[in-house]
């Protein structure tokens, strides 16, 4: 939608606002649930989550978002994307949580360590450097920026 300087009333800005593609990240374990599985089964419902600042990210997510996918636990690093297929609903097994189905987008070779992420300096205002134990959250546009000029080739 081009609006050629001049703005739609405020509600229909809001529906422009959630249009926008946006991102986030989400840590797996590599010995519960790897890129590997997740490009073997092609698309997983995302669940699991239960720290109410990472559950509140995943009720932000929406069709087409996009989600870096991030080993812990050993490996610390970025090594795939999926894209949100579906609305954020409630975990049928946990109240307190919510789910989301992901599907396999892609990897990233090499993956991004977060050795990098740190050392970039770039992000240190972001929850993955300042809350190491947070499972799910936005990922900062900046960051999108600097990982479409590290990857030239690879739709992020």
């Amino acid at each position: 939608m081009v609006y050629h300087g001049w703005l739609p009333p405020a509600a229909d800005r809001r529906s422009c606002d959630s249009i926008r593609m946006r991102y986030f990240l989400a840590k797996t374990e590599p010995s519960v649930y790897s890129i590997d599985d997740l490009e073997r089964d092609r698309r997983t419902t995302w669940d699991g989550v239960t720290n109410p600042q990472a559950v509140r990210a995943i009720r932000e997510m929406r069709p087409g978002d996009r989600v870096f996918i991030y080993h812990s636990g050993g490996v610390s690093a970025i090594v795939g994307s999926a894209t949100v297929r579906s609305e954020p609903r409630d975990d049928p097994k946990n109240p307190k949580s919510a789910v989301v189905d992901l599907e396999f987008a892609g990897r990233l070779e090499p993956p991004i360590t977060l050795a990098e992420i740190k050392q970039s300096k770039h992000f240190d205002d972001w929850s993955l450097v300042r809350q190491g134990r947070l499972s799910t959250m936005s990922a900062p546009d900046k960051f999108v920026a600097w990982t479409r000029s590290r990857y030239p080739g690879v739709k992020i």
